[in-house]
């Protein structure tokens, strides 16, 4: 089957879907996404936003709070125009239906989370990705102009090389006509073609054996581009949220936002000890890779499986006005927030690298963007500042939708691209080689590839995901396709490349963090910063 549209968007967070509503002013638009629509790592945010909005809040002192958060490692024309852009993004949202927090004067009730020298977060309580997924979703789901396939999966970006030319990465002139698509109801593979195709398939927090992604969070846009022979960068900067509800039953493992943290709550050991003030003087609101070694340090000496997050000591009708969904989550494993500590843990958060792309959000692979988590635009660095990600994912599918209008009228459909061929494909009746090989997948790295790292790690994480790629690959060409079996194989692809670019880094940096090359603070002298 085959079909053919002006903009192909795969996935439908906030990237996608705000990239959909311009593009649909120019043309035709699908959106594709892998389970039902509002199922996104966008639903899942709950902090918020982050955005100046405010005196005295000012683009200078973000500007700076993001590029200390990001050690320096930001590209720092990328963190001005993002955040020169936020307040105008921001407007459009609200515009669009998102409501956030006011306080009694009709303000913005801006929050403050790790890294921020100022309020400037927004949020809708502690359900913002959510409020925005809603918002956004309602406005496209009314366009005329697009169309949403849900339980739809990517399984290739098609290039020339389905045209029998040989593509090699680093290569100039690659392009993108659109991808391959499998009917996860039909279990139908279809040709979609498309002038424009951009990728804002999130993150791939499921490389790893705990996190607080949602299942789809496979690599999936970062494997094609891969495959494809596109430029991925900085993966090795995987931002572990240092407080994840202890929940071993669990998965994906429950968010407990920073803000909770910017609300007043303290970190103590299992003993209910604080101990933030061994490691930096902004204590429980430090960056995230600073609080998130902090307590894996504090498990490890104390040989506990978490830590404690205090806010007994904070307004209870504040504390339930601002956080419910917190509140009614631990309420429903016995723990009373107002009364108890809440046990967490850190957990695989948020991929700060992914798919190299310039201002307007352009790939090295012609007619094709990327946005959102999936890509990489230079903002975070070596670590993201709390709440950027939202920001970024709005700025930059904007720019993408301004370019991309404009391209778009110099390009037509490749209606050479043969349809998938299936020939000599088996059914798989043996689930165990795909659900056993992801578990040891996500031991690898959790073990040797996590907050902590060291040369000899890494070399085995190597060799054994050699080893799991090699298996699969004969899997996959034997077999007849199905989404296990395409995730693994986008998983594996993106578990290599992280671990890859781990091992290549010869220093300790932001997120990634080696034995072999320890340093105790970072090399930012924060002074340059002062306004």
């Amino acid at each position: 089957m085959r079909e053919k549209t002006d903009f192909l968007i795969i996935g439908s967070g906030i990237a996608g879907l705000s990239f959909a509503l311009k593009a649909a002013e120019y043309g035709k638009v699908i959106i594709i996404t892998k389970s039902d629509a509002q199922e996104s790592s966008t639903s899942y945010a709950q902090g918020g936003i982050a955005a100046v909005m405010y005196t005295p809040d000012t683009y200078e002192k973000h500007i700076r709070d993001t590029i200390i958060a990001g050690d320096e490692l930001n590209n720092q024309e990328i963190v001005k125009i993002t955040i020169t852009e936020s307040t105008e993004r921001i407007k459009e949202l609200v515009n669009w239906g998102a409501n956030f927090d006011r306080n009694d004067s009709g303000l913005f009730d801006l929050g403050k989370e790790g890294g921020h020298s100022e309020y400037r977060v927004l949020h809708h309580k502690d359900q913002t990705g959510f409020e925005i997924e809603r918002a956004l979703l309602e406005k496209v789901n009314k366009h005329p102009n697009i169309s949403i396939l849900e339980h739809h999966f990517a399984i290739e970006l098609i290039t020339q090389h389905h045209l029998g030319e040989i593509v090699k990465r680093g290569q100039q002139d690659i392009q993108c006509f659109g991808a391959y698509v499998l009917d996860k109801r039909t279990n139908m593979i279809k040709t979609m073609l498309a002038k424009v195709t951009l990728l804002a398939t999130g993150g791939a927090g499921n490389v790893y054996s705990n996190t607080t992604n949602p299942p789809i969070a496979t690599g999936d846009g970062i494997a094609m581009v891969f495959r494809a022979k596109g430029v991925i960068e900085n993966l090795e900067f995987i931002q572990f949220h240092p407080t994840s509800l202890y929940n071993p039953r669990e998965k994906p493992s429950f968010l407990i936002t920073e803000a909770l943290r910017g609300f007043g709550a303290i970190l103590k050991t299992i003993d209910g000890e604080e101990f933030m003030h061994k490691y930096d003087a902004r204590l429980s609101l430090a960056p995230r890779d600073i609080v998130a070694r902090a307590i894996d340090t504090e498990m490890k000496l104390s040989g506990s499986d978490h830590v404690y997050l205090d806010c007994r000591h904070l307004d209870k009708d504040g504390l339930l006005k601002h956080f419910p969904t917190i509140f009614a989550k631990c309420l429903s494993i016995g723990i009373d927030i107002t009364r108890d500590m809440i046990p967490v843990v850190p957990s695989a958060h948020y991929t700060c690298g992914g798919i190299k792309v310039n201002e307007w959000s352009q790939t090295n692979i012609q007619r094709l963007y990327a946005c959102g988590e999936c890509a990489s635009t230079g903002l975070h660095g070596a670590n993201r500042l709390a709440s950027n990600s939202l920001l970024e994912a709005v700025v930059f599918s904007h720019r993408a939708a301004l370019h991309a209008s404009e391209s778009i009228k110099d390009l037509d459909h490749c209606e050479d691209i043969p349809n998938w061929n299936a020939e000599g494909m088996v059914l798989n009746e043996e689930m165990i080689l795909i659900t056993q090989t992801r578990k040891e997948l996500q031991e690898i790295m959790s073990h040797y590839v996590g907050i902590v790292r060291s040369n000899l790690r890494l070399k085995r994480a190597l060799d054994r995901l050699k080893l799991l790629h090699m298996e699969t690959e004969d899997l996959y060409k034997r077999s007849i396709l199905s989404l296990e079996l395409c995730e693994l194989r986008n998983l594996l692809n993106t578990a290599f490349l992280i671990t890859n670019m781990a091992s290549e880094r010869k220093e300790s940096r932001g997120l990634h963090y080696s034995l072999d090359y320890p340093r105790a603070n970072s090399n930012i002298d924060e002074r340059r910063f002062d306004d």
